[in-house]
């Protein structure tokens, strides 16, 4: 259960990588994919902060360790690689679930606060894409040779009804009134890679998917209840 892939580990178990794995959306799909004999690789910024995570999957029986990783420090991803290739040769499942969201939720009916696309500054785009956009793209496109060695590889990335451009033009849609730009338009780019993805590796085993979690209580989805819209 270290983090430090001190020697060889090689498994035939499926391995899935999970970022942002130490709570939340992350962590609970640690959990689900645990019950299955997966074993757990979380990725995740501090090491000490998944401590917690670990004793808790290591206590459920789950074969789980933590790799440090920062998705949007793009420096540390072919560090990532050669640790997951030197442990374990392969990697079945990656599940890019780390985001970031940084626009105002103050209003009761706006869940991104009012509408303020015509002033949003580009420094919170940057740093919002950098997360949910840009360092996910790079973390999977270092990490497919891995994938391609599983005889049924997965990716995952974790998006958002709120990057449909067809319901947010769509007077009578759930979302219509919810604009929050930087983040929306990170993750209508992700869906936008991920139809690409599958479509250029739709010849080999790898699948890969969008998935739109709804609402959940996390750091992101905030204290509200019943919205449904992260």
């Amino acid at each position: 259960m270290n983090a430090d892939y001190d020697a060889p580990m090689k498994t035939n178990n499926k391995v899935a990588l999970i970022t942002g794995a130490n709570r939340g959306l992350g962590l609970q799909t640690a959990r689900e994919l645990g019950k299955r004999g997966i074993t757990l690789l979380l990725g995740v910024r501090d090491l000490p902060k998944s401590q917690e995570a670990l004793n808790e999957l290591a206590g459920l029986g789950h074969t789980v360790e933590a790799i440090r990783l920062d998705v949007s420090d793009i420096s540390g991803h072919n560090q990532v690689y050669r640790q997951i290739s030197e442990r374990y040769g392969k990697l079945d499942i990656l599940v890019n679930n780390a985001g970031i969201w940084k626009e105002s939720l103050t209003s009761s009916s706006n869940i991104g606060g009012a509408n303020n696309t015509s002033t949003v500054q580009l420094e919170l785009l940057r740093e919002i894409f950098e997360t949910n956009f840009f360092g996910t793209i790079h973390l999977t496109q270092v990490l497919l040779p891995l994938i391609r060695k599983s005889p049924a590889g997965r990716i995952v990335n974790v998006s958002s009804i709120l990057g449909s451009l067809t319901l947010h033009s769509d007077p009578a849609s759930p979302i219509y009134q919810h604009k929050a730009f930087a983040y929306d338009a990170s993750k209508t780019a992700l869906n936008s890679f991920t139809v690409h993805l599958a479509h250029e590796l739709r010849a080999t085993p790898i699948k890969v998917n969008s998935a739109h979690p709804g609402w959940v209580r996390t750091e992101i989805g905030g204290r509200r209840s019943g919205s449904g819209y992260f």
